[in-house]
């Protein structure tokens, strides 16, 4: 367990440097990210480096006991780079290239881009790779921020063409496999393939996700070029990337299989105005943020690094992006610290050491304001600091260990923007539900992909899963676990057409024998009724139930709602939040878990011998089944945390 904080020497007056190191070893921090932004300050002419500055500034840190993160600069291509090569800049879906002037200005897919970043990688890699003070790396920053993941270009196109012929190896094929008979669109060649971009109404489906699949492997290629070179230079040091909190337009997996560290940037109060939560939700945690979002992302993002994830962005105060940026509530910043240890981070990192008094950030708060005072973040980043050592002298640094595994899948969220059939069906938000009751039965939860081994699961939890490996069922089978599938799991081919036995597919109906005939959806004012346990929204999988299928609860016209054969149930809704919960608890008790519903806004995590609780609350929350405190008391005040040994634990 460490802290951390990233860094801008060249923001601030190199007099500035020593003092900034100083202050930060005494407050508690160990690791500092920089140059991630710096290329016009690295590489001010073409092929015209000036080292000396970065250099200082690394010894500087070094020189404090301070361990750097180096990264890579390519987020943001300097002027001159792009007045060379205008064909970096990527193509909006109105045909027009995304301006230099702020940063993420270029387009993955540009060889131009990809030739210059090579040699700045190659360059920033040859002269820290080895220096004492380099501990870690990051490639680049938040991929795919601001809708950068897709660009429309003729470089995009080209390499479109190339993707697609490799995949489907001749036009006959991609033209069966995509059904392009349809409207009179069957091909002749690879080359007579366009963008799916400007239609008259809407483009092909099968050719949209594939597009979505293909911008996806570009951001992976890029990261590998970096990732390869930073090896090359820097061996045994370790890359991470910063990704982005619940963002879904590139699939991270892949990308995450090339580093040693996933970290993510955590804004939750940022977070909750800018996502899909109602008005009400909005206000209710307006200075906490939702106490189930910031650990959904750790459970994300700790799943698919090899070492322990880190924290690389923590929110200390007020965010300058969201439509309003309320302050975090006393003892937040302190609270989110503690939550991603409890979710088994290995380092929390706050952005940033001090706020900037200029430029587009000035309004985005960091751990000493702008006139080099300690704000409230700081405060209690220290306090953190603090107590860091008792926790990790009982054993808190142990893995996170559970028994419910939730599977997580870029390509479903893409598939359903393509054919969502209704136009409010948001899979990060059902799978965040279904997240979210698990959590508020007080379960510790893995977040898994699609092809992730099943077998040390006790309870595993699908949402929406449209296309599924051909050897998901036998997986799910072979695990013993209780199983819940949400709807739609199985509804789709890896070409996006209907099954030809229908959803879930034939694989699937061997575990639950049914068939899904029809599907409709249902506005957002419009629920039908579950027997007397709750309510449906937004879909219904109308379904015939094969032989042997229990229909546990049925819809007010007599369609089954809820499904169960043997340990797997399949859900013909979404269902309101405390339906949801019961099923998972009825599932859970099944599977021989303990969950019962924690109190609202009390959230808990395990890791290790640990218990770990978390107040969201405006009042005290008690704790009642302590054996010995190593963080506060049994008593946890409102935006509290505490951290004890515990008589027993069984979830």
């Amino acid at each position: 367990m460490r802290l951390g904080v990233c860094y801008y020497p060249e923001h601030w007056s190199e007099s500035m440097w020593e003092d900034d190191a100083a202050r930060m070893k005494a407050l508690g921090i160990d690791r500092v990210r920089i140059a991630e932004f710096a290329w016009s300050r690295i590489e001010p002419s073409p092929g015209e480096y000036q080292w000396d500055w970065l250099d200082r500034a690394i010894d500087t840190l070094g020189r404090a006991g301070l361990k750097v993160v180096m990264c890579t600069p390519t987020a943001t291509p300097p002027k001159w780079l792009i007045d060379r090569h205008p064909d970096i800049l990527p193509i909006g879906a109105d045909g027009r290239p995304r301006a230099f002037g702020s940063r993420r200005h270029y387009d993955f897919s540009s060889p131009s881009y990809f030739e210059a970043s090579q040699k700045i990688c190659t360059a920033v890699a040859e002269r820290y790779g080895k220096h004492p003070a380099v501990a870690f790396w990051q490639t680049d920053n938040e991929f795919g921020c601001h809708n950068t993941v897709v660009s429309y270009s003729p470089a995009a196109l080209q390499r479109f063409r190339a993707w697609l012929k490799q995949r489907y190896k001749s036009i006959d094929s991609l033209n069966t496999a995509w059904g392009t008979v349809f409207w009179s669109m069957e091909y002749r060649s690879f080359d007579e393939i366009d963008l799916p971009v400007a239609t008259v109404t809407e483009a092909h489906p099968s050719h949209r996700l594939d597009f979505r699949r293909f911008s996806s492997d570009e951001v992976v290629r890029f990261n590998r070029m970096q990732t390869d070179i930073i090896r090359a230079h820097s061996p045994e040091r370790p890359v991470a990337h910063n990704f982005m909190q619940l963002f879904t337009e590139f699939d991270h997996y892949k990308v995450a299989a090339d580093l040693d560290i996933a970290t993510w940037d955590s804004y939750p109060l940022g977070a909750l105005e800018e996502q899909w939560f109602d008005p009400s939700i909005k206000a209710k945690w307006l200075r906490t943020g939702h106490p189930d979002f910031a650990s959904f992302n750790h459970d994300v993002y700790r799943g698919m690094s090899k070492l322990p994830f880190w924290v690389m962005e923590q929110q200390p105060g007020p965010v300058n992006w969201a439509h309003w940026n309320p302050a975090p509530l006393p003892g937040m910043v302190k609270l989110w610290s503690w939550e991603a240890f409890a979710h088994g981070a290995g380092c929390v990192s706050y952005f940033r050491w001090r706020q900037a008094p200029f430029a587009q950030e000035q309004m985005h708060a960091g751990l000493n304001t702008p006139d080099n005072q300690l704000d409230l973040g700081g405060k209690e980043a220290s306090l953190v600091a603090k107590e860091i050592d008792r926790v990790v002298l009982e054993d808190g640094e142990l893995p996170v260990a559970t028994k419910v595994a939730l599977v997580w899948d870029y390509e479903a969220k893409w598939l359903f923007e393509i054919h969502p059939q209704g136009v409010d069906f948001h899979y990060p938000r059902f799978a965040f539900e279904y997240y979210s009751a698990l959590r508020s039965l007080g379960l510790d939860v893995d977040i898994v992909p699609v092809d992730a081994p099943l077998d040390k699961y006790k309870l595993i939890v699908v949402p929406p899963l449209p296309v599924v490996p051909d050897d998901f069922a036998a997986r799910l089978a072979a695990s013993g676990a209780q199983v819940v599938l949400g709807p739609r799991t199985g509804s789709k081919t890896q070409n996006l057409t209907i099954p030809e036995t229908l959803p879930p597919g034939a694989e699937l109906a061997q575990l639950i024998p049914m068939r899904v005939w029809r599907v409709e959806s249902m506005r957002p004012n419009v629920t039908e009724k579950v027997g007397q346990r709750g309510e449906g929204r937004h879909w219904r999988d109308l379904i015939e139930a094969g032989e042997g299928v229990q229909i546990e609860s049925n819809f007010a016209d007599g369609h089954p709602a809820i499904l169960r054969h043997g340990s797997i149930r399949y859900l013909a809704s979404l269902f309101d939040d405390a339906l949801t919960q019961a099923i998972f608890r009825e599932s859970a008790k099944a599977a021989g878990l303990d969950a019962e519903p924690l109190p609202e806004g009390i959230r808990i995590s395990r890791r290790g011998p640990l218990t770990y609780v978390f107040n969201y609350n405006a009042t005290v929350h008690r704790i009642t089944d302590a054996a010995s405190f190593i963080v506060g008391q049994e008593d946890v005040e409102p935006q509290g945390v505490a951290i004890y040994k515990a008589n027993n634990t069984h979830r």
